[in-house]
Formats: C-alpha cells, sequence, structure tokens
C-alpha cells in the first residue's frame, strides 16, 4: 500500500466532511476550508486530512505545500477537443465585424471543422486531441467531457468517437463521451433537413450505442441550428438507445433550448447566454444542471450568462470551459474562473463550486471527483504560494497550478 502525503497546506479547499451532489443558491457562496492542513492519500484515494497538529509523521512520499492552496481538480463537463485544426481565419473575420451567424451560412464555423475532420486521420486526430489533453491536465483539469459534432457524416461520426474511445483508455482521468451528430446541418442537406435528422436518429444512435461509444447524446438547440422540436425527436431517440441528453441552449437567443432540455430531463443544459426568467423558472422545478461558459461569451463577444441571476434564484450553477477551435479556443479552467468572477459577478467560492462539485455533477462523477472527501479519487491541484482562494481568479493570466496529483501520484 503506497501513500502521498501533502502537508503545511496553507488552505485545503473543499474539504468535506458531510458528502454534498451538488451545491446551488446561497450555498454556492459557502466552501469548505482548512487552514494550516494536511492531506493523506492511500492507494488513489483520500484517507484523511487534518489540522497539522494531528499530521501523520511518515508516508512514502511528501509533499510540502507551505503558503500554497491544496483543491480538488477541475471537472470540466463541456469541451470539443477532438478536431482536425484551428479556425484563426474565422478569429480574424469577427474582428472585421462578421458575427459568428453569418461566418457559419458562408460555410465556415462548425461545418469548416466538419470538413477538415472528415479530410484527417485517426492517429492524427487522436494526437492532436491527446496533446490538449495533456495541456489542460497541466492546467488543473481532472475530469473532462468531450463531444464528436465536427464528423457530421456516419464515418466521420464513429471516427470522432472512437478517437475519444482511445482517449478513454489511455488518460489518466475520466473521459465522457457526447454524440453530438445534431451539431448543426452539412451543407449537402441544407436543403434536406428531415433527411439528416433521420441520418443522426435511423442510422447514427443505433451504430454510436451499438458500440458503446458515448455517455450522452447533445443537440446544438438555437437559431441557426436545430429547433426545439427538432431537438425533442433527436432526444428522446437517444434515451431509446441509452444515451442522456446534454444539449447546447440559448447560446444565440432565446430559442427553448433550456425548455426542451429540461422536458427531456437532461443531465445539463449548456451556454445559457441568453437566458429570461421563464427558463430560470423550468430550472427551478427541475435536476438539469445550468453549465456556463464564459470563455465562449468572451471570445466571441456575446453576453455572459446572468450567473448571479440563477444563484440569487435558487439553481446551482456549473462552469467549463467549451475548448473548441471556433468559439474558444482554450481550455484553461483558471482562466474561466477569473471571467466568472470579473465578468459574470461569481464569488471565488462560488466558482470554485461550480467548476468542481458542480462540474462533477454534471457527468455524473460526483461519487468519486469534485471535492476532498475521504473515501473519493485524490485528484488534486497545488497551487502556487497565494494568500486565499481568491487569489485563483485575480491572479488571471498567470500559471496558478504549480504541482498535479492524479490517483495519488505526482503527475
Amino acid at each position: 500500500m503506497s501513500n502521498l502525503l501533502i502537508r503545511n497546506i496553507r488552505t485545503l479547499v473543499q474539504a468535506e466532511i458531510t458528502r454534498r451532489p451538488f451545491v446551488k443558491g446561497l450555498d454556492m457562496a459557502s466552501v469548505p476550508m482548512l487552514h494550516n492542513a494536511y492531506l493523506l492519500i492511500e492507494n488513489e484515494r483520500i484517507a484523511a486530512f487534518g489540522p497539522m497538529v494531528e499530521c501523520p509523521e511518515r508516508a512514502d512520499e511528501v509533499l510540502d505545500a507551505t503558503g500554497r492552496l491544496v483543491l480538488p481538480s477541475w471537472c470540466d463537463s463541456h469541451t470539443h477537443i477532438v478536431f482536425a485544426a484551428t479556425r484563426e481565419e474565422e478569429f480574424v473575420d469577427r474582428i472585421r465585424g462578421l458575427s459568428y451567424e453569418e461566418i457559419a451560412e458562408r460555410g465556415g464555423g462548425i461545418l469548416n471543422s466538419a470538413r477538415k475532420l472528415q479530410a484527417a486521420g485517426d492517429d492524427e486526430l487522436f494526437e492532436g486531441a491527446w496533446g490538449r489533453l495533456q495541456e489542460v491536465i497541466g492546467l488543473g483539469t481532472g475530469a473532462i467531457e468531450i463531444k464528436s459534432g465536427y464528423g457530421l457524416t456516419l464515418e466521420s461520426e464513429l471516427k470522432m468517437l472512437r478517437v475519444v474511445r482511445r482517449l478513454k483508455e489511455k488518460s489518466p482521468i475520466p473521459v465522457k463521451a457526447t454524440f453530438l451528430g445534431a451539431h448543426a446541418v452539412p451543407f449537402e442537406f441544407k436543403t434536406r433537413r428531415e433527411e439528416y435528422i433521420s441520418l443522426v436518429i435511423n442510422e447514427m444512435l443505433p451504430r454510436v450505442a451499438g458500440e458503446g461509444l458515448a455517455d450522452y447524446c447533445d443537440v446544438f438547440c438555437d437559431q441557426g441550428f436545430f429547433t426545439p422540436e427538432e431537438t425533442d425527436r433527436i432526444l428522446k431517440a437517444g434515451w431509446k438507445w441509452g444515451l442522456k441528453p446534454k444539449i447546447h441552449a440559448n447560446e444565440l437567443g432565446l430559442t427553448g433550448g433550456v425548455q426542451v432540455g429540461v422536458a427531456n430531463h437532461a443531465i445539463s443544459v449548456d451556454h445559457l447566454e441568453y437566458t429570461s426568467e421563464a427558463e430560470i423558472e423550468v430550472l427551478k422545478n427541475s435536476d438539469t444542471m445550468p453549465t456556463l461558459l464564459p470563455g465562449c461569451a468572451f471570445f466571441l463577444g456575446i453576453p455572459f450568462a446572468p450567473a448571479r441571476q440563477m444563484m440569487d434564484a435558487g439553481l446551482p450553477v456549473v462552469l467549463a470551459s467549451d475548448y473548441n477551435p471556433g468559439s474558444c479556443p482554450s481550455g484553461n479552467m483558471p482562466f474561466v474562473l477569473s471571467l466568472a468572477c470579473a465578468k459574470m459577478k461569481m464569488l471565488p467560492e462560488e466558482a470554485v463550486n461550480a467548476a468542481t462539485l458542480n462540474g462533477a455533477r454534471a457527468m455524473e462523477l460526483e461519487a468519486d471527483y469534485g471535492t476532498l472527501a475521504v473515501g473519493k479519487i485524490a485528484n488534486v491541484f497545488i497551487t502556487r504560494p497565494m494568500m486565499s482562494l481568491a487569489g485563483l481568479p485575480y491572479s488571471f493570466g498567470s500559471k496558478v497550478v504549480e504541482a498535479v496529483v492524479l490517483r495519488g501520484k505526482r503527475y
């Protein structure tokens, strides 16, 4: 039995004695913390924590965290890290004044990524995604969800999800896979939408489920993409194949995505840059997790989701990166926290809850990840020296993660 002792921790964050499945409303502002603490890990799991006066004397390996914070790893529940190429030319187009929708109408956006991915080989896609996965692990991410959706043909969607399966098999952190065949309508189906929806429902879903390639089924329910009615049909078909819904909703307008997600018992509804009282009321009567992606709002120059309004109404909030080549080419979760605090007026404690425990809940991983409860998997990170939890979002753009521990081993 091997063990690791982290000692002299300035602040141990999310040191949970009574387990919580997630946090919401006013409770979002409260994070259990222990100062001048130790954390003991045995056989990949958290074995004990407490004040330094009770610290064990010996361990197989000891890390000193003097002046530093120790947190559970980020749980990033919304990414698209399997892609063939970047889209910086569209970044320049937006600087010149074109909108996200205008770029998409010209064959850019998701369709641009789809063309490039369809031409890419499996190994090329895997190597690119593996590099991105290593990058985000170094930034503190310890659990992640990855979507398909840049294939938009049967074979290319399967190719993407098989790459995600390879990532799952090799990854030191848990990976959840999401089928997003309904990400956009391919150009060749522009006048035959119904045929494409039929392809997703009758050909893609059975193959994806038959090979066990996905945990969830996603749809981009928004203006210019899929309607609530189309989304409802696809999500219901996904349920029949055992794939729970997680959907893109209300990134570009008040389009009914939240309502259709809740009606289909979605695990989460993601984006929500456009959210009114009606959406908040629907979410209050559900178990669906509202997931906010401030990196996307920042990069596209669109409104930030009303996190403060949601929490004040009693809702939980999740923060995720949306790492993708078009609307958020970054998986930097510390920067996501900085945006949440500076632009959405979330307190540092609220942002940490949203990016750890609530993020785990949005991937159904809260039993083993998201807090430092005894018995959970020991995916944690140690910060550089800092005075308080506020130092994390305050230090935007700086390297705040000094060391990463995954399953009880220094990574």
